[in-house]
């Protein structure tokens, strides 16, 4: 199956188990894997055969920033929810979500979550 990528998209969002991180918010970065025919938009070179990146990134964002979750497994889930109801083209849709300064008082880069789902 072919795949388009999208890397390393940030957003500003307020999710969190803190009622702190839900009210002053904080960056988030997301991956997407989307498994897609690509053939017949490469051959056609015809956006309209395959998934507007741009679209996605405002799908992303729209939930990211709109939206408030506890876990960041819940926006997700979300997520990759949202992208298999909206674009019919996609088959499976790998989501990574990483919080890169969770509210700790030990120190490390941040913490990812990461899942695929299947359209059913």
């Amino acid at each position: 199956m072919d795949k388009m990528t999208l890397h390393r998209m940030e957003y500003y969002g307020y999710h969190g188990v803190f009622e702190e991180e839900r009210k002053l918010g904080q960056r988030f970065y997301v991956d997407l894997e989307l498994e897609l025919d690509l053939q017949t938009a490469g051959l056609n070179d015809d956006l309209t055969q395959t998934v507007n990146y741009a679209e996605v990134h405002e799908t992303v964002k729209n939930i990211v920033e709109t939206k408030s979750f506890k876990l960041i497994e819940a926006l997700a889930e979300h997520i990759a929810s949202v992208l298999l109801d909206t674009y019919t083209v996609i088959n499976a849709v790998t989501v990574k979500v990483t919080k890169p300064h969770p509210p700790f008082d030990i120190h490390f880069q941040g913490v990812t979550v990461e899942l695929r789902r299947t359209r059913k």
